[in-house]
């Protein structure tokens, strides 16, 4: 059974028996305390909490997830993979143990011909908690035997998300796959044998504090019972198709039959290799799904996870000696698996493997540049007679310069080293061990919602912005500190919520409204707008006058000028985008934005720079949109049609099944969007673009001014102009031809002053000379020359190299100032003796505090201490004299 028909299977059955079919969530998500969807239950997680109400009483979905905590152990196991699918079936207030159990217990023992499972009911073994008698009882009567429920502590049958929310116990599913992969007596004894395939948790508590799996508070009950289960879609497939681990289903191993035809080998052959294998298998899958979710190389976050990921497949194969690029022949064949359960991999294809393929040559790059890193490293340490590389060099070479520490190894045992992996792997610790302490830091930050909770409780707080920019509404609450007040006196600064509001929250790329709030005698300043929880509006204020109460009657007045300007900047996002769209092609999309008053940024795709004809075309489409006026309209529709007419949404936006729709001029642009906008595009007045700049792999930036601050930018460089003119006298069309032919005499000049710098140089090129000694059979110049740096000192050092004639020869000379700069050159026969300019360069510029690198014949390097000149080249001549 193929995977895509094992997950169409399970949201069938659960759809024939009244639940709603939620489709997956991008990985990449709106929730501050992940960096990935991490569990099919997080799109779910409000309704849970109790930050929203759900629209279902019963849903499944399969989510896909990507988990990256043990990402060293892929390929290594059975079970562990970077990017997984969750089949899942949730109730909020409606069946409960029963039900959950009941259906389980039907699609996986159930007839494959009914759409079920059919694994067989002897070898389903079932765990529950060790007090939950309910679920035990309930085993038994679908069928499962007392010897085979096991019950387990909180480590192993409770549930909770790691963060105060819902927990609850939990019963899994497990089927036992025979005596080959290990010995009987359950889950309990080998979970290789008997693997888990499905989790099933009752969430019946509110747990107010988490220390660990089994070390927390409970505060209470929770208001309705719910379900939420997790099935391993990897994990059945695999027990369907019968093969050993989830490597081998049919959506990852074509990829590794495919590195294994490209290496030369077979999968089986070898157990390294086969790791190697399987770690290419599922991370070309891994970062296929990120990239089409949005997510772009970089060396932040998100980016940095792909990133890594990326490098190592490459790196996989370049250890089964596969030198040449991989992923144009690997990532099609992903796609063409993926793409059947998820079409959004072929509509993203071109984005998705052109940000790829130029992730793969930046890699070579960085293995190429690595290796240079690497022979300085091993060239410190044959200098001190070690046989060790230092384990704070491969750790800089691995987290500096991206060169993986299965590189550094084999490179190091070819050079007749070891690495010192304790002392690395001691520096990776901390470095996760801060990575952990921040990812916690973070959710510390995010979860303490109650007091919201609680006003959320008495109904949304209605934005009526759209229409009205003062509104009078009671005050339902006061926060402070997260906790609900009586009470706000001038000076204090609190969080309030009215029962409806006129003013903005921050969304959408579009700064919060400000303004006042006010009543007889108290005055509010606006700081900021948010929603903590869905549906709920926190205004952010400075109490300047009156004490505030709950309940008091109050005027939210929104600053008048401040929307329209930054309307204004929020429509003309609309017109960049639609530009961009318009001059690059419909796989261009939205990869973030900012707009305030004046000023708009916004982030695309794009695999290379804008040209300044291109940044003219732009300016030229946005402001032709503003100037043919085109309508700026807004409607409520059903999200599949809106996705039918074209609407652009935003990745890792979450959506309703009623979305808002803001169209201009009807299909010129149409887009998913909360923002407020201007009613007609000439009420922007003028966009002027203000450059264009990269700010990640495969992600580009443009910013521009809006409206006044546009027409001021405008005016200051006409000013600029003007002076100009009246500097070098002449007009403002003439500056150009004036402008050129001043840079023709400043070159001019600059040319006749490098004419005599260079007859200066050659000069001192004859004392330098005059200086050599031997160095084991070498004539060897190693000085240290003032005030002389860059293109000057490879001048000289290649002159002095002359002057020494045909004999074996090397010239070393340090340069610059507080900066210094090492340049070496060789002749052709002491090239001969292996005297490698490349080498001596790296020996050199260690003791200067930095790197360097070129050709056997010249190279140069530099650093940043001043002081080891001397050393570098004391170095230099210790190494010259070994060859």
């Amino acid at each position: 059974m193929k995977t895509a028909d094992v997950r169409r299977r399970y949201l069938d059955f659960f759809t024939r028996n009244g639940h709603t079919e939620v489709p997956s969530a991008p990985l990449v998500y709106n929730d501050p305390t992940l960096l990935f969807v991490n569990a099919g239950m997080v799109p779910f997680k409000p309704y849970f909490t109790g930050a929203e109400d759900p629209p279902f009483k019963r849903a499944v979905s399969v989510q896909k997830c990507v988990r990256t905590l043990d990402i060293e152990e892929v390929g290594k196991t059975t079970r562990h993979g970077t990017f997984f699918q969750m089949n899942g079936n949730f109730a909020f207030g409606d069946y409960f143990k029963a039900g959950a159990i009941e259906y389980a217990w039907e699609l996986v023992t159930g007839s494959q011909a009914d759409g079920n499972y059919g694994f067989d009911p002897d070898k389903v073994w079932v765990t529950v908690y060790l007090d939950d008698d309910e679920a035990a009882a309930l085993w038994r009567g679908v069928g499962v035997p007392d010897e085979r429920i096991q019950r387990r502590g909180l480590k192993d049958n409770y549930w909770h998300m790691g963060i105060p929310g819902p927990g609850g116990p939990c019963s899994e599913i497990y089927i036992d796959r025979g005596p080959a992969f290990g010995p009987d007596g359950g889950p309990i004894v080998d979970e290789d044998r008997f693997l888990e395939i499905w989790n099933l948790v009752f969430q019946t508590e509110e747990l107010s504090a988490v220390r660990a799996k089994d070390d927390f508070d409970v505060l209470g009950p929770l208001p309705s019972k719910n379900i939420d289960t997790g099935m391993g879609l990897e994990r059945t497939a695999l027990l369907l198709q019968d093969v050993s681990n989830m490597y081998e289903i049919d959506e990852i191993f074509p990829v590794i039959t495919a590195a294994a035809e490209m290496a030369g080998t077979r999968y089986g052959r070898d157990q390294q290799d086969d790791i190697r294998l399987r770690v290419v298998g599922d991370h070309v899958r891994s970062a296929l799904m990120l990239m089409t979710d949005g997510v772009t190389p970089g060396n932040e976050a998100r980016g940095y996870v792909l990133r890594r990921l990326l490098r190592r497949s490459i790196r996989s194969m370049r250890l089964l000696g596969v030198h040449d690029p991989v992923l144009p022949t690997l990532l099609p064949i992903s796609k063409g698996l993926m793409e059947v359960s998820y079409p959004e991999v072929a509509a993203q294809w071109q984005r998705v493997s052109q940000s790829a393929y130029g992730e793969e040559d930046a890699f070579r790059r960085t293995l190429a540049s690595g290796t240079q890193i690497f022979d300085v490293a091993v060239a410190a340490a044959q200098r001190e007679n070690s046989s060790v590389l230092a384990g704070d060099k491969a750790f800089q070479l691995h987290d500096t310069y991206g060169f993986p520490i299965d590189l550094t190894l084999e490179m190091a045992s070819e050079a007749g080293l070891e690495v010192d992996q304790q002392q690395f792997r001691t520096l990776m610790q901390e470095q996760k061990d801060r990575a952990k302490a921040d990812a916690r830091a973070k959710k510390g930050g995010a979860v303490n919602v109650e007091a919201y909770r609680t006003l959320r409780s008495s109904g949304e707080t209605p934005f009526l912005g759209f229409t009205e920019l003062t509104v009078e509404s009671p005050v339902r609450g006061i926060v402070a500190d997260g906790r609900l007040v009586d009470v706000a006196r001038p000076g204090d600064v609190v969080e309030v919520v009215l029962d409806e509001t006129p003013f903005y929250a921050e969304a959408g790329g579009q700064d919060a409204d400000q303004g006042v709030i006010t009543a007889n005698g108290l005055e509010l300043d606006v700081l900021d707008v948010q929603r903590p929880i869905q549906g709920l509006v926190v205004h952010k204020v400075l109490v300047n006058e009156g004490e505030l109460t709950p309940g008091q009657s109050v005027i939210a007045q929104v600053d008048a000028p401040g929307r329209f300007a930054a309307s204004q900047a929020h429509t003309s996002t609309h017109i960049v985008n639609a530009a961009l769209r318009q001059m690059l092609g419909q796989g261009t999309h939205q990869a973030g934005s900012y707009n305030k008053p004046g000023y708009l940024r916004f982030d695309f795709n794009a695999s290379q720079a804008l040209s300044p004809a291109m940044r003219s075309e732009l300016e030229g489409i946005v402001n032709a949109a503003i100037r043919d006026d085109f309508a700026v309209t807004d409607r409520e529709l059903p999200l599949d049609e809106a996705k039918a007419l074209g609407a652009q949404a935003m990745f890792g936006e979450k959506y309703g099944n009623v979305v808002r729709m803001v169209e201009l001029a009807g299909p010129w642009s149409r887009e998913l969007c909360g923002g407020t906008h201007v009613r007609s595009t000439a009420q922007i007045g003028l966009v002027n673009l203000l450059g264009e700049q990269s700010v990640g792999s495969g992600i580009r930036r443009v910013e521009a001014l809006v409206s006044a601050d546009a027409f001021a930018k405008f005016a200051a460089e006409r000013a600029l102009v003007a002076g100009l003119a009246d500097t070098l006298k002449t007009q403002p069309e003439q500056l150009p031809d004036r402008v050129e032919k001043l840079l023709a005499q400043l070159k001019a000049a600059e040319k006749q002053i490098e004419q005599y710098r260079s007859k200066e140089l050659l000069a001192g090129a004859g004392g330098l000379a005059a200086k050599v000694t031997d160095a084991g059979g070498v004539r060897l110049v190693a000085e240290q020359v003032s005030g002389v740096s860059g293109g000057d000192l490879r001048t000289l050092a290649l002159e002095v190299r002359s002057a020494l004639g045909g004999e074996p020869a090397v010239v070393a000379l340090v340069g610059g100032g507080d900066k210094p700069v090492l340049a070496v050159a060789t002749n052709e026969a002491a090239r001969a003796k292996g005297a490698k300019a490349g080498q001596l360069v790296g020996v050199g510029a260690v003791e200067l505090g930095g790197r360097g690198g070129g050709k056997d014949d010249f190279a140069q390097g530099g650093g940043s201490n001043a002081a080891g000149a001397a050393a570098a080249l004391n170095a230099i001549r210790t190494a010259v004299a070994a060859l």
